[in-house]
């Protein structure tokens, strides 16, 4: 059975920082692209990050690149986003995604982030 676990969300101010984590199991974690997105109220859900299985390239969208950092951990099936300088525009329900091309694409539960003074 495929599960992917995020926690770490919470409340924070304005230019804090948050981790979260995205426990997975029920799939081979170091062949699967982990990606993460959020949704914002309102607004469609967005790709923020990524990093591939081999050699763990990463990728950011324009709105969190140099602030947030995705990072992997093959022994440990989980993968986490370090978010810094966090804006109001930050706030909304955090999802980790597995995937790999020709076939798997698994998504987490979600987790909020409430960016707020």
């Amino acid at each position: 059975q495929v599960q992917l676990v995020e926690s770490g969300g919470g409340l924070v101010q304005p230019g804090g920082s948050l981790r979260l984590s995205c426990a997975t199991s029920g799939f081979t974690f170091s062949s699967y692209w982990m990606r993460w997105y959020r949704q914002a109220p309102g607004k469609e859900r967005e790709w923020i990050a990524r990093i591939v299985s081999s050699p763990g390239s990463t990728y950011y969208a324009d709105s969190v690149k140099g602030r947030f950092t995705i990072s992997r951990d093959n022994g440990k099936n989980t993968v986490y986003l370090q978010m810094n300088s966090l804006k109001a525009d930050d706030t909304a329900v955090y999802y980790c995604n597995a995937w790999r091309p020709g076939g798997g694409d698994y998504w987490g539960q979600g987790t909020q982030v409430t960016v707020s003074s």
